[in-house]
């Protein structure tokens, strides 16, 4: 899935027809970000060339050359929460939907890209109280932390989403690119100088007795 989505956004980004990208996903979740039950069966080297390419593809998304619309429909749970912070304007449902970087709650850490992406979107302090507490937030609690942009009903995601997507397609598409790098290119390099190393941190704690116990149990549920 992380290649599909890296090839389809590469297609799109050749595209001249192409001026914004809308992401969301099907049925009551944005993604719930990794599947453990899948994951448990990896070993360590092959686990860590997932997270290798899933972490490329958000750094890939963060710098996207064109805006990147988030349109979430439902729960964007840890992975999905990344991939929605990796975009340029994220659009919730006012429903039960929630969002969250809950790893703490499942003994895992998280990834450098993950962390300075949060940082940019809420600052320090928020990102501490996020990441900290690994609660699962609804879209006007997201909101005032500033995971989310704006908070629309399930019926008027896809027009409003529709709405940001156009608004950003009819800015010149030079002046856009060339914003979005001064604002995230220094990111983008602190993300470089960190991320492999936060990868292999994050394997060994996954891979930890007490940490597998946890989603022996994820499996199980």
């Amino acid at each position: 899935m992380v290649e599909e989505l890296r090839e389809c956004f590469q297609k799109l980004a050749i595209d001249p027809n192409i001026k914004a990208v809308i992401l969301t996903g099907e049925g009551s979740f944005f993604s719930f970000g990794l599947d453990v039950p899948e994951f448990l069966s990896y070993s360590k080297d092959c686990f860590t060339r997932f997270l290798a390419k899933f972490t490329e593809l958000l750094s890939y998304i963060f710098l996207y050359p064109k805006p990147v619309v988030a349109a979430i429909n439902g729960h964007a749970i840890a992975g999905g929460c990344m991939l929605a912070l990796a975009c340029d304007y994220r659009l919730m449902v006012s429903e039960k939907a929630k969002i969250s970087l809950n790893e703490i709650t499942f003994g895992s850490t998280v990834f450098a890209s993950a962390t300075s992406m949060l940082r940019f979107w809420v600052g320090g302090r928020n990102a501490e109280l996020i990441l900290y507490r690994g609660e699962m937030y609804l879209a006007d609690d997201a909101k005032m932390l500033g995971l989310v942009d704006e908070v629309v009903s399930k019926e008027n995601l896809y027009e409003s989403a529709r709405k940001v997507a156009q608004d950003f397609a009819n800015k010149d598409s030079n002046a856009f690119q060339s914003i979005k790098m001064l604002l995230r290119k220094p990111v983008a390099e602190e993300i470089n100088k960190r991320e492999i190393n936060s990868i292999l941190e994050f394997v060994e704690i996954w891979y930890s007795e007490g940490t597998q116990e946890i989603l022996e149990k994820i499996k199980i549920y």
